[in-house]
């Protein structure tokens, strides 16, 4: 597993850490498939009964490396390369079998809140802030969030979040229901601990029954086949080209003038 997925597992809790920080928690392909693997190895391993995903640093994450994205847009082959296969992370969200908590403080950008919906259990901090800027990048949503995040928080709501790129905080997110609770920054990771150690106390047999129970894997990853085909597109057209080059240059995109 890369160093910037810290793995501790205490309690029948498996701690997933992203820890990143002096790049916002910005995720790499090692980082979606240390995450994916974690994921993984609860549902392999009867004494993990419940994972915590948490972050260091000022924030939660600010989603995928845009470096990444930058390079698939240009044609490198060992970027392209690199996302055959899909993603790591989102295709083990998609058949977990161990409840999931997460812990979200600060800006938790793209994935780090489509990643949320997966999840069985979400705490946020008061001032947490959720975007997903995936059309400003002129990409699509990911991670079946564009069958998931409307049938939780309705249409409306999620087309602005996705299209208009409308910030969400902790207490927004938890009133929406994206999150379970809101609570002061300083008290998130004792309240998502508690969480998870409640949860790895239950009868796991049951626990995972219930999840299997609330889920339908086959309609997700369907759904995330779908979102990734299109996003792929997406990723070498000349919008996003557009839209990577507005962001490196600090100005608004002008797609008025992309064919």
């Amino acid at each position: 597993m890369t160093d910037h997925i810290l793995s501790e597992v205490s309690g029948g809790v498996l701690t997933l850490t992203i820890n990143r920080p002096d790049k916002k928690n910005a995720l790499t392909r090692a980082m979606y498939q240390g995450l994916g693997d974690g994921i993984d190895r609860a549902s392999e391993d009867p004494s993990i009964r419940c994972v915590l995903i948490q972050a260091n640093g000022d924030i939660f994450t600010a989603g995928n490396d845009l470096g990444d994205f930058a390079a698939v847009n240009s044609g490198d082959p060992q970027a392209n390369q690199a996302r055959e296969g899909g993603n790591p992370l989102l295709a083990a969200l998609a058949r977990a079998k161990t409840p999931i908590v997460a812990a979200v403080h600060g800006r938790a950008v793209g994935v780090g809140v489509t990643m949320l919906l997966h999840c069985d259990l979400v705490y946020v901090a008061e001032d947490a802030l959720l975007t997903t800027p995936f059309v400003n990048l002129a990409l699509v949503p990911e991670a079946a969030s564009s069958l998931l995040l409307p049938a939780r928080i309705g249409h409306a709501r999620a087309f602005s979040m996705f299209v208009l790129n409308e910030a969400v905080d902790g207490k927004t997110a938890t009133a929406w229901g994206i999150a379970n609770a809101a609570v002061p920054a300083a008290e998130l990771r004792a309240k998502a601990r508690a969480a998870a150690e409640a949860v790895a106390s239950r009868a796991p047999t049951a626990v995972q029954a219930t999840k299997a129970l609330m889920r339908d894997p086959a309609a997700i990853t369907a759904q995330m086949e779908q979102e990734g085909r299109i996003f792929a597109a997406q990723l070498r057209s000349p919008e996003t080209k557009e839209a990577l080059t507005a962001f490196a240059e600090k100005r608004a995109p002008d797609f008025s003038k992309v064919a």
